[in-house]
């Protein structure tokens, strides 16, 4: 998933924005980003998973299972 021209590259944008430089600052040590770039796309792009989970749990929705506690460890370790 991304956004390539068609020639397969990345397509980058230049933006300018007001972020809170601590904020900044602490996601860039705590994911040991090397720049704020990085921090930043890392953080998007976390987001975005967390949303794609999010709307696939709500499309799925929840069923009711009849496995025992052991059988249901059985199954997670085979898969």
């Amino acid at each position: 998933m991304g956004h390539y021209d068609m020639g397969g590259e990345r397509r980058m944008k230049r933006t300018s924005l007001a972020l809170d430089e601590r904020l900044l600052e602490e996601a860039v040590e705590a994911i040991g980003a090397r720049t704020k770039k990085e921090a930043v796309e890392a953080g998007l792009r976390a987001l975005i998973r967390m949303k794609q989970k999010e709307m696939l749990r709500k499309d799925l929705g929840t069923f009711d299972m009849d496995l025992s506690l052991s059988e249901l460890e059985e199954l997670r370790s085979a898969g």
